[in-house]
């Protein structure tokens, strides 16, 4: 039983995308046993080049159901079958975050036309789908739209196992794509991971963490350890079979979580900024075993920066001046910033001096008061020098919203 799919996305960033449009075709080896075919609402904006690509506009998905709506279907059209898809990797991701977006673990087999095709079809110029049934004589009504491209798919797949007369090529396509190899490990365990800064856990299958480290791209930074050939990662690569993770968004996030975790993670600040002959200037700071540097920064473009933004500012003529706006002594106050997603803000309390505590809030969310804050809130368990010298070169850039504390 094979449940052949389409979907088309509103053409966000890679793995903020949403579903537009969806076509399944349940299909039993011989005729089609059900089907399902719906616009969906993705609940934010579709891009020109889409709305242009497929003529879906987002007035006729405002009024479409939305991707909630329509999961139990989803669950029940698909159910004991093998989904089938021309490049199935960008179907079954778009299905899997969408049912994770519900808190839901969407799992199935998986088939992809496209190997089939080259396989048992070699020389084709083009393996698109649009090029490759109209060089076969598939017709193919309203391409680019969900229904018109999962009915093409489907007369390739028709084709595909006819000319697989003794069904070899076929199963072991499918034994292959959904065996347990190391490759097919590596697909598991990435497939789901962000694009996005953040930490990640390396777990055994006990769920003990046997690695972990913070990551400007997860999924990138985790491929990249799988795909290592250096002996420091084969008990790694052997012994991970979960992958966990917790996005920060930012450095800052990022240090506080350390900081709230124990993880005493400290980072090179090799480049200090001065302040000389009425001029900031950035240097190594093991070049002045004197002089205690305004600022600490990672590298020395991040301080050519800052020397930049402070040139731009006449009220930072004098070390004095700039030097006042970052101190952190007695300060009470409540900073606010990004949080780790779209729609997220955090905080930060600080009590004279200290990092006290910061956590995160919804758009929607009031917090006037401390009471309110302290439910939202993650306790820190001790504040490094790297955190302050963070904070200050963040103040200084004007990432935080600074308010009194509230009672």
């Amino acid at each position: 039983m094979y449940s052949i799919i389409d979907i088309e996305s509103n053409g966000a960033g890679f793995r903020k995308e949403c579903i537009i449009d969806i076509a399944i075709f349940k299909y039993d080896g011989h005729k089609i046993v059900d089907q399902f075919i719906s616009l969906v609402n993705p609940e934010s904006d579709i891009t020109p080049f889409v709305q242009k690509l497929t003529n879906i506009s987002p007035k006729m998905v405002k009024t479409a159901p939305k991707f909630h709506e329509l999961a139990k279907r989803v669950v029940e059209i698909t159910e004991g079958t093998t989904l089938v898809g021309h490049n199935i990797d960008f179907d079954y991701r778009m299905l899997r975050q969408s049912f994770q977006r519900l808190g839901y673990d969407f799992k199935i087999n998986t088939l992809d036309t496209i190997p089939l095709a080259k396989k048992l079809i070699p020389d084709e110029v083009s393996y698109s789908l649009q090029k490759l049934v109209k060089s076969l004589g598939i017709p193919i009504i309203n391409a680019h739209r969900a229904e018109g491209d999962a009915r093409a798919t489907l007369e390739l797949f028709k084709l595909l196992v006819s000319k697989d007369t003794e069904n070899e090529i076929i199963q072991k396509q499918h034994d292959e794509t959904n065996a347990k190899t190391y490759i097919n490990k590596i697909k598991l365990l990435t497939q789901d991971l962000p694009s996005d800064r953040g930490f990640v856990y390396f777990q055994d299958g006990n769920g003990k963490i046997i690695f972990s480290d913070h990551a400007q791209d997860i999924n990138k930074f985790s491929k990249k350890i799988f795909n290592s050939k250096t002996k420091k990662w084969e008990q790694i690569q052997k012994d991970v079979e979960q992958i966990h993770f917790e996005l920060t968004g930012n450095d800052i996030i990022a240090k506080l979580i350390q900081n709230s975790k124990n993880i005493r993670k400290k980072d090179i600040l090799a480049y200090g900024l001065y302040f000389r002959n009425n001029h900031y200037l950035v240097e190594k700071t093991k070049l002045n075993k004197v002089e205690k540097p305004i600022l600490k920064f990672k590298s020395y473009t991040q301080g050519a920066k800052a020397i930049t933004f402070l040139a731009s500012q006449p009220e930072f003529e004098f070390a004095e001046v700039l030097q006042s706006k970052i101190d952190f002594k007695k300060r009470n106050e409540l900073w606010l910033g990004s949080g780790r997603k779209l729609g997220e803000k955090m905080f930060i309390i600080i009590e004279n001096g200290k990092v006290i505590s910061y956590g995160f809030y919804e758009l929607f969310t009031q917090i006037q008061t401390l009471s309110k804050l302290s439910k939202l809130k993650v306790d820190t368990c001790y504040q490094s020098a790297d955190l302050i010298n963070d904070l200050q070169i963040a103040l200084l850039r004007g990432d935080f919203e600074t308010l009194p504390l509230p009672k």
